[in-house]
This record gives structure tokens, sequence and C-alpha cells, in this order.
């Protein structure tokens, strides 16, 4: 049993899944943003939603959806969890969890110490937080851009839910995010892809070993 718990994110092709569930991973995200190069329509992210093992949580990443898409993602795949990459506001994530009776993950992006204040009223509301590298300005995706924050801000913090940690982790960093933060579970995406959108299965599998291999915690943490 895995220690950390891994999120692989932006799966587009079978052998993908087949070799992130073969590596470990705990989650696998997919991802519904149009201008997203790991973007997936619903019947094709539902095609690979079928061939993921019992025991793996699929998650479906969203930006400002309204319910008329969620609606057809629902009703169009399985899946067991929704993450909400956008600005959605506490009252607009406590509405979804009503109405489509799923988990919500939260995403808040993190630049400075102004940012950290939100992650504890999202965190009263959603199931899970998902604390991420705040995009540059003008970006043109919320998430998926190979940038880290400086961790020492969330070091040691805790949150009404769980929490992943996400931003620029790679199988190289990921190790150091951990030690440095007290994280327990780890969001990737572009850190283990060949190309945008195209996994790579030996960087998925160092990953996950990355993130569980033994390390010296800071006793603060422990």
């Amino acid at each position: 049993m895995n220690d950390v718990r891994t999120k692989i994110c932006g799966l587009t092709r079978p052998q993908d899944v087949a070799a992130a569930a073969a590596a470990g991973a705990n989650y696998l995200g997919f991802n519904f943003f149009p201008k997203s190069p790991r973007y997936l329509d619903i019947p094709s992210a539902g095609q690979l939603a079928l061939d993921v093992p019992p025991g793996i949580a699929k998650v479906v990443l969203v930006v400002n959806p309204d319910n008329a898409l969620l609606d057809a993602i629902t009703g169009g795949m399985p899946l067991d969890m929704i993450q909400l990459h956008g600005q959605e506001s506490p009252e607009r994530v406590t509405e979804i969890k009503a109405r489509y009776g799923l988990p919500v993950i939260k995403v808040l992006g993190v630049a400075d110490a102004e940012d950290l204040p939100p992650l504890e009223a999202y965190g009263r509301v959603a199931d899970q937080l998902l604390v991420d590298a705040k995009p540059p300005k003008n970006a043109e995706l919320p998430g998926g851009n190979g940038l880290t924050f400086d961790w020492r801000l969330i070091a040691g913090r805790r949150w009404p839910v769980p929490w992943m940690l996400a931003g620029g982790l790679t199988p190289d960093n990921v190790g150091d995010a951990i030690a440095m933060t007290g994280a327990t579970q780890v969001d990737v995406a572009s850190g283990v892809e060949s190309a945008p959108g195209i996994k790579d299965a030996e960087k998925m599998a160092a990953f996950v070993r990355a993130a569980n291999a033994p390390r010296n915690v800071p006793p603060k943490l422990r």
C-alpha cells in the first residue's frame, strides 16, 4: 500500500491508462477543458474510463462548468469525483455536490501568502483541495503549465479536508516537495509526459516510486 497517494491527470490514450494503473496511481484524471492539449470529448473519456481497474478513482477535470456540461459528463461515462479548476465559488461547489452526489475536488492556485485564506473557506465545502501553482496572468491553461510555487508557503499546513499538492511536480522533485510540505497526496500531468498530452510509462512509474521513497521529514511535519 502506498503511503503517498498519487494522481496522474490528463490521460488521453488507452496505453497510458494501463501504464498509470500499473505504476500504482490512486487517481486517474480526464480533462474536459477544450484549450488543453489533454482535452477529451465525452465518448473518448468514457472509453478510457471503462479501462480503469477497480479501486482507482476516475476524476473528471472541468473549468467553470455549467449544469448542461456536467449533466452530459455524468450521464455519459463512469466517474468517481469531479475536479473544479476554475473560479467556482464556494456556493457553486456546494451546489454541484448536492446535484450530482459526487465528491468534489476544488483546485486553488498559490503564488504567495495572500492566496492561502481561500483554502480554508473552500475546505469547508469541498471534499478535497488541490493546491496548485497559480498560473501566470493571461495564461491559456488554468493548470498543467509545469510551474512550481514556493512550497514553504504551505509547509506543515492543514485544512478541514484532505488535500493534494500539484504544480510542476516531476519524478525528480516530488520527494523534496513531499518532505517540505508534508503532503500525503500529489498530482502530476505535464511532469510525466514525453509530449503534451502523451504520458510516458517510465516517468509515471518513476513518479509513483519517488513519491513513496523513504525520506527525512522535518520534525515539525511529523
